[in-house]
C-alpha cells in the first residue's frame, strides 16, 4: 500500500513538473533576456486554450501584416459571451500588448500571468473576465531586430515601432488608417470593457522607478468613473506596488528638463488607445516600464502591476461595473460636451519621486555640454505634478447629425464603433445648421500620414439642404455620444476634419474669368444695392482693398450666387 501511495505521489510530482515545464516561457528559460517570436506567442496561447476549458483563443479581424488579430479570453464560467457578461454584471478587463513591439514587456508578463491564474498560483475571481490581445502590432513584431530601441536595455531581440505600413498604431485610434485599428475597434465594441490596459516601455529621463503609469486624464474621463479612478483605483495601485517592492510614479513626462523640477500629466487625447477607450467611459491605463532597467526587471514589475490590478479588481469589481454603467447611461441625456482640454499650470499635487542627480559634462562628439544622470547619487523628493486639465471649448449636442452617403469612410467608422444610424428613406429637403470653416492651421510636415489641422474656427448658418434616399441621420441619445461628438464636431483636436477626412471641401472647384464676370458682377450689384453699400464701406475702411480691382471682383464673387456653396462648408450637418 505504501508503495502504491509512493508511486502515485511521485507520479503527481512528475505530472506537476511536466505541466510547469510545458508552459515555461522563453523569458523564463533565457533568464529574463529574451522575448518570443510571433508564432511562438500564438502557439503558447493555443496550448493554453487546448488544455484549459476556461480559456478561448479567437481570431478577430485582420491586420496590415496579413495575419489575423488574436484575442485570448479567460472566463471561469465558460460562457465566452459578452451579452451574458453584461447581464450578469461581470467586470471585463481588456489588456493590449505589443502596440509598440520594441516594448514587449506586456507580451511576456501576460503569458506568465494567465498561465499562473490557470495553474492556481494567482487569483482571478469568476465574476471577472480577462481579454488579452497577445500582439497587436504583428507587422512590427515580425520586423525583429536588436538595434531600433537604442535607449533601451534588452531584450536581445525585439520588434519595431512601425507596423507593416510604418504607422505608429498608437496614433490611429480615431483616424483609422490601418486594418489593425479597424479590428481593434470591433474587438473593443464587442467586449465593452470596464477597464483597459495598454502595456508599454518609456522613453525619457533616468530615475530609480521601474514602472511608471499613465492613467487616462481624469478630467477628460469625468463622471463617476473618473472620480473612482482618480480617488480610489490609482491610489490603490500606488499602494499595492509599493508593498510589492516596485513603487510607481506617474509617467515622467519630462522633455528638455530634469524630473525634480516637476512635470505635467501626459494628455492622452482620443488618437491614443487610452483616450479612445475613455470616450466610451472605460477606465484606462498605459503602464510604461522604464527603458533603462533590465528586461527582467521590467517584465517582473509589469507582472506585479497585474497582481496589483487583480487585488483591487477583486475588491471593487461591483463598484467599477456600477460607475462605468452609470456614466454610459448618463451620456445619453447629456446636453453639453467638452473639447480640447488644456493644462492648468497651478495647484500641483506632490508626488514621491525616486530620482538620480543630474549634471553636465562636455560631449565627446561635439564638445558641447550634455546631460547625464549619476546613478551613484540617488535621491528621494516630493515634486510637483500637474494633473488638472480643463476644456477650452464646450458644444451643445444636436438632436441629430446628418451625413450624406458619399462620406462612406465616416459612416463605416461610426457603424464599426456601434453608433446607431437611421437611413433617410426618400429624397427630401431639410432645414439644418451648417458650419463653414473660417480658419485653421495645418502642419507643415506629415504626421502619421496626415497633415493634421488645428486651431479650427467655424461660422454657423441655417440652410435648407437636399437629402437623398440612403443618406444618414445620427440620433444623439446614445451611450457613444462622446465618441460621436469628438469625431463629428470639426473643432475637436482629433475630429475627422482635423485628420483630413474632409480636405476636398477646402479647395474651390469652380471660378471665373474676370473679363466675363465683370459685367455680371456690375449687374448683380445694381440689382442688390445693399451688397453694393457693403462693398463701398469695405473700400472706405481698407485702402489696400480700394486700390485692388481684382480683390474687389473676388469679393463680389464670394458674395454672389455663383460662388459654390460647397467650398469650405463642412459636409456633416446638424439638426438642432
Amino acid at each position: 500500500m505504501k508503495k502504491i501511495i509512493l508511486v502515485l505521489t511521485l507520479a503527481g510530482f512528475v505530472f506537476t513538473a511536466f505541466g510547469q515545464q510545458q508552459y515555461t516561457t522563453l523569458f523564463e528559460t533565457s533568464g529574463g533576456t529574451e522575448t518570443p517570436e510571433y508564432a511562438d506567442v500564438i502557439a503558447y496561447y493555443e496550448k493554453l486554450a487546448e488544455d484549459f476549458s476556461e480559456v478561448q483563443l479567437k481570431t478577430m479581424g485582420g491586420t496590415d501584416s496579413g495575419k489575423p488579430l488574436h484575442l485570448i479570453l479567460l472566463d471561469k464560467k465558460g460562457s465566452f459571451d459578452p451579452e451574458s457578461w453584461r447581464s450578469e454584471e461581470r467586470l471585463v478587463v481588456f489588456v493590449n500588448n505589443g502596440i509598440h513591439p520594441g516594448e514587449p514587456v506586456g507580451i511576456d508578463a501576460s503569458m506568465m500571468y494567465l498561465r499562473d491564474i490557470l495553474q492556481g498560483k494567482q487569483n482571478w475571481d469568476e465574476d471577472m473576465v480577462l481579454a488579452i490581445i497577445p500582439i497587436y502590432n504583428i507587422g512590427g513584431h515580425l520586423n525583429r531586430n536588436s538595434t531600433t530601441r537604442v535607449n533601451q536595455e534588452g531584450p536581445k531581440a525585439h520588434g519595431f515601432r512601425g507596423n507593416a505600413r510604418n504607422y505608429d498604431l498608437n496614433r490611429d485610434f480615431i483616424k483609422t488608417d490601418t486594418k489593425n485599428s479597424e479590428s481593434f475597434q470591433e474587438i473593443f465594441q464587442w467586449l465593452q470593457p470596464h477597464v483597459f490596459i495598454d502595456t508599454h516601455t518609456s522613453n525619457g529621463a533616468d530615475y530609480q522607478h521601474v514602472m511608471t503609469l499613465i492613467e487616462t486624464q481624469h478630467n477628460m474621463l469625468g463622471g463617476a468613473a473618473g472620480k473612482y479612478m482618480y480617488e480610489k483605483l490609482t491610489p490603490g495601485l500606488f499602494s499595492q506596488m509599493k508593498e510589492r517592492g516596485s513603487p510607481l510614479v506617474p509617467y515622467v513626462n519630462v522633455w528638455g528638463d530634469v524630473p525634480e523640477n516637476g512635470w505635467s500629466q501626459f494628455k492622452d487625447s482620443p488618437r491614443y488607445s487610452s483616450g479612445y477607450a475613455s470616450l466610451f467611459h472605460t477606465i484606462s491605463y498605459v503602464p510604461e516600464a522604464h527603458m533603462l532597467k533590465t528586461y527582467r526587471q521590467r517584465v517582473e514589475s509589469m507582472y506585479k502591476l497585474f497582481q496589483s490590478y487583480t487585488t483591487i479588481f477583486e475588491r471593487d469589481k461591483k463598484e467599477i461595473v456600477k460607475v462605468v454603467r452609470a456614466d454610459r447611461g448618463a451620456t445619453r441625456n447629456q446636453e453639453n460636451f467638452d473639447f480640447n482640454y488644456q493644462l492648468v499650470k497651478e495647484n500641483p499635487v506632490k508626488i514621491d519621486f525616486l530620482g538620480y542627480e543630474s549634471n553636465h559634462k562636455p560631449s565627446e562628439i561635439s564638445g558641447k555640454s550634455r546631460l547625464l544622470y549619476d546613478r551613484n547619487k540617488p535621491f528621494e523628493a516630493d515634486v510637483d505634478f500637474y494633473d488638472t486639465y480643463l476644456p477650452s471649448l464646450t458644444i451643445k449636442k444636436p438632436n441629430y447629425y446628418v451625413i450624406p452617403q458619399g462620406w462612406q469612410k465616416v459612416i463605416e467608422n461610426l457603424q464599426r464603433n456601434q453608433v446607431q444610424l437611421k437611413a433617410v428613406k426618400a429624397d427630401t429637403t431639410m432645414n439644418v445648421t451648417a458650419y463653414y470653416i473660417t480658419d485653421f492651421e495645418t502642419l507643415q510636415s506629415p504626421y502619421e500620414g496626415h497633415y493634421l489641422h488645428s486651431s479650427i474656427h467655424v461660422r454657423k448658418t441655417s440652410q435648407e439642404v437636399s437629402l437623398r434616399a440612403g443618406d444618414w441621420l445620427v440620433p444623439m441619445d446614445q451611450s457613444s455620444n462622446d465618441f460621436i461628438m469628438e469625431v463629428l464636431e470639426p473643432q475637436g483636436e482629433d475630429s475627422y476634419f482635423a485628420w483630413n477626412y474632409f480636405d476636398t471641401i477646402l479647395q474651390s472647384k469652380e471660378g471665373y474669368s474676370a473679363y466675363v464676370f465683370e459685367d455680371l458682377a456690375a449687374d448683380y450689384l445694381a440689382q442688390n444695392p445693399g451688397l453694393k453699400e457693403e462693398l463701398e464701406k469695405k473700400k472706405a475702411a481698407d485702402p489696400a482693398f480700394a486700390q485692388d480691382g481684382s480683390a474687389q471682383l473676388r469679393w463680389v464673387y464670394e458674395h454672389s450666387p455663383w460662388k459654390e456653396k460647397e467650398h469650405m462648408r463642412y459636409p456633416i450637418f446638424r439638426i438642432d
